[in-house]
């Protein structure tokens, strides 16, 4: 599928054939596209807990007032970061790039994070958010829908998924074969209403 045609194609499917079973080899395919995504200084807060058991994907789903897509989906992803990447062996986040550039690098990082704590989490956040998109475009791409979800008991699913300190949760995706279609858009707004050249 063309990249165009998946994002117009890709909607919040709610319903999901619960005997299609996802190939490895296509979950595979999705996560290696997923880590590809951009990040600021390439420090990949991201970390994704693929949910496969069935009693916690029913826990889970009590967690989000019992939408169906949780256990009903081939697959669960919660999407979480780690806001303290930046100071986490930064150095592995360069490690390919010259001398010369790992000098600069380095310390611009820890300049632009260290003791902003603000801008720590909404990194960690747009980083998700970018992440989050590859993941549904590639799922999208290989004729799966996906669902985006932030309707949940974030402190519950934390402690579910045994969030570590430091740790925030973004959203979930469920990702699957839908069992209906999403509904039509339910209002878009025209570019020129949300497109301005320059200023305001």
């Amino acid at each position: 599928m063309k990249v165009f045609q998946a994002i117009e194609q890709r909607r919040a499917v709610k319903h999901y054939q619960v005997e299609s079973e996802m190939p490895a080899e296509d979950f595979n395919k999705i996560m290696q596209a997923a880590i590809l995504s951009p990040t600021s200084y390439n420090i990949q807060h991201w970390r994704f807990i693929r949910v496969t058991d069935q009693a916690q994907r029913y826990q889970i789903k009590e967690a989000a007032w019992g939408q169906e897509q949780i256990t009903d989906a081939c697959e669960l992803l919660v999407l979480c970061a780690d806001v303290n990447a930046w100071n986490d062996r930064p150095e592995r986040y360069v490690a390919n790039s010259p001398s010369a550039t790992q000098s600069i690098l380095l310390p611009m990082m820890k300049a632009f994070y260290e003791g902003k704590e603000q801008i720590q989490r909404d990194e960690a956040m747009r980083s998700c958010g970018i992440v989050a998109q590859t993941i549904m475009l590639a799922a999208k791409s290989l004729d799966y829908d996906t669902c985006p979800m932030v309707g949940f008991d974030t402190e519950e699913v934390a402690r579910l998924i045994h969030l570590p300190k430091g740790h925030v949760i973004a959203m979930m995706i469920a990702i699957g074969k839908a069992k209906q279609a999403a509904h039509p858009r339910g209002g878009q707004l025209s570019l020129e209403e949300v497109l301005s050249e320059n200023h305001f």
